[in-house]
């Protein structure tokens, strides 16, 4: 079983519920985004350690730019040595959860990677057409450089402000700017309710993820 789904934003979709949308996402913001990293004591998840794992090898290459990265890289190197040591040293005490939980914690942040990668691309290319570069953007949202780069590479989450200026002013869709993941259990229920719904025309597809919206 996956562990999010993916939810997309229609074209059609009431401008009121994709505000609604975009707060509920900006409001619960990961845990793991570099800003709140040092605050962490622990990894509790095997996904909670994939994102660990995801973020210290983004920061690999900006601690060459930047080495006051470095106490949030060692940081997060020491997170990730506990867990490893707690969690997967002793093969005979791993549980049959823990192994069902690695593979599909791994798949969701590796699709949460790629679509940062699209997103940065996608910006980058729009910025392009219109005679702009990263910087330039950085300018128009008010970010200094570093914070930028921290942004465009999927390290702090865009604000709601950020998201609806790029939306407007570069012309990519909302669903190209915030990822639509929602925890499993929410998608379990909303599996189950919809299955108790007769009257219900939304379909469901297992197309990449456990449950999407098509």
């Amino acid at each position: 079983m996956y562990y999010d789904v993916i939810i997309s934003v229609s074209s059609k979709t009431h401008p009121l519920r994709v505000e609604q949308m975009l707060r509920k996402h900006i409001s619960k913001i990961d845990k793991l985004s570099i800003h709140n990293i040092q605050k962490v004591k622990l990894l509790s998840s095997e996904l909670a350690y994939e994102r660990a794992v995801s973020l210290y090898l983004k920061l690999r290459m900006l601690v060459k730019e930047d080495e006051s990265y470095q106490p949030v890289r060692a940081h997060l190197r020491g997170l990730i040595k506990r867990y490893e040591q707690d969690n997967w040293t002793n093969e005979s005490l791993v549980a049959d959860n823990q192994v069902k939980e690695s593979d599909p914690a791994e798949s969701l942040v590796q699709a949460e990677n790629e679509f940062y990668f699209t997103r940065k691309e996608l910006i980058k290319e729009k910025l392009k057409e219109n005679g702009l570069n990263q910087n330039d953007l950085a300018q128009i949202l008010g970010h200094r450089k570093g914070y930028m780069s921290e942004l465009i590479n999927g390290l702090r989450p865009f604000s709601k402000e950020d998201i609806v200026v790029i939306n407007r002013l570069l012309k990519i869709k909302l669903e190209n700017l915030m990822p639509t993941f929602i925890k499993q259990d929410r998608a379990e229920h909303i599996k189950r309710t919809l299955n108790t719904l007769s009257n219900s025309k939304i379909k469901l597809s297992n197309e990449g993820f456990d449950l999407q919206f098509v």
